[in-house]
């Protein structure tokens, strides 16, 4: 056979083969078409459950309202009042595996993209490289701190100025994207992220002076003392995160901690006194501020970073004290909205099992057809 005729049937044999994949991409259009109908079917029929539960609701508190219950009533109504929790938690566990819109913060920075990640190991897997992504940072924040603790060098200065302001801003973009695949991360968290990241740009547009060089070593201290602090939290939430998963009990696009256990006491008031530390220590900074913006030659940015770190004292404080009450009452709420998890974890489980079964099958359905062929050439 000469090479042409070899080559001839190279290319004979990759033409079959592309017949295959246009099949393939056939099957996978077709596919395709069919998601984007059952995604909108079911959030069509979470709308429309949602609808009907809010009319279920206006008539289960006007039955609670009724003086005149007999206890048969009462014990159908605390079951419908847990049923009904049970369903709430379920509708938004399956709310989750659908794409979801983009919050008017993520519209403005990535337009109409979306950003909804259906597969659930991508969605913990994203949420692990923001856990690193924040470590690292962390670390880097803290070489350069120290750096500009010893080397009083402008450039350097700016260059750690131009970093926060980039860590904060790609910090918010990450966790918006988390908050549309599921992630609870409170409101106060994110919101403080974006006054941190307008605190590191007006640093970053102060000039030099001798008001800056007043700062400017309690600033650099203060941010050491951050990094330290947001070790603690990684190392701790990392922990807790790890153990309630192992349990079953956690969400895997949590990233702060939802709903307190009593074992977990003992990491939290360790913790707690260095949280606090560092909001004192920004109460420090504002007071700090405030008395440098009395000096004649103060620029603008001394009074706005004065309240600006003022605010993040009192909303840092406020949300620790509030949020640990808040945890223990709603304990009941997580307990069902676990159950929920759990429901859905079966489901997935079961989709799998089936899945693996009809490869299982066309496996050896492919394997007998091999027998056979073999057979017959014999």
């Amino acid at each position: 056979m000469s090479e042409i005729d070899v080559l001839i049937r190279e290319w004979d044999e990759l033409s079959n083969e592309y017949k295959s994949l246009e099949n393939v991409n056939k099957s996978y259009l077709e596919l395709l078409d069919g998601l984007e109908e059952m995604q909108s079917k079911c959030t069509k029929d979470i709308s429309h459950q949602r609808y009907r539960m809010l009319q279920i609701a206006k008539t289960f508190r006007n039955c609670q309202a009724l003086k005149q219950k007999s206890s048969d009533d009462v014990a159908k109504l605390e079951e419908l009042d847990k049923d009904m929790l049970k369903r709430k938690a379920q509708l938004h566990e399956i709310e989750q595996s659908l794409p979801q819109k983009n919050s008017l913060y993520l519209k403005i920075i990535l337009g109409n993209v979306n950003v909804s990640i259906l597969n659930r190991a991508e969605k913990v897997r994203y949420k692990d490289d923001y856990e690193k992504f924040k470590f690292i940072l962390n670390i880097i924040g803290l070489t350069m701190a120290v750096l500009n603790l010893l080397i009083n060098f402008r450039a350097l200065e700016l260059a750690f100025m131009f970093l926060l302001v980039w860590y904060y801003c790609t910090l918010t973009i990450r966790e918006s994207i988390l908050k549309v695949n599921g992630s609870r991360i409170k409101g106060w968290w994110r919101m403080h992220h974006f006054i941190s990241t307008v605190c590191a740009g007006v640093l970053l547009i102060w000039p030099q002076g001798e008001i800056w060089q007043l700062f400017r070593t309690q600033f650099m201290y203060f941010n050491v003392y951050i990094s330290f602090i947001q070790y603690l939290q990684f190392a701790y939430q990392k922990g807790v995160l790890y153990r309630l998963k192992a349990l079953g009990e956690r969400h895997d696009m949590d990233i702060t901690i939802e709903g307190f256990h009593s074992w977990m006491w003992k990491g939290l008031t360790f913790l707690l006194p260095f949280l606090i530390g560092g909001y004192v220590y920004q109460a420090y900074n504002s007071y700090t501020l405030y008395n440098l913006s009395k000096h004649k030659d103060a620029p603008w940015q001394v009074s706005v970073l004065s309240i600006l770190f003022l605010f993040l004292f009192i909303g840092n404080t406020w949300t620790t004290i509030m949020i640990i009450p808040q945890k223990l009452q709603g304990q009941i709420k997580e307990r069902y909205r676990l159950k929920s998890m759990s429901w859905a974890m079966r489901i997935r489980q079961q989709i799998k099992g089936e899945k693996a079964e009809k490869i299982r099958m066309s496996e050896s359905h492919d394997d007998g057809y091999i027998e056979a062929e073999t057979a017959k050439s014999k």
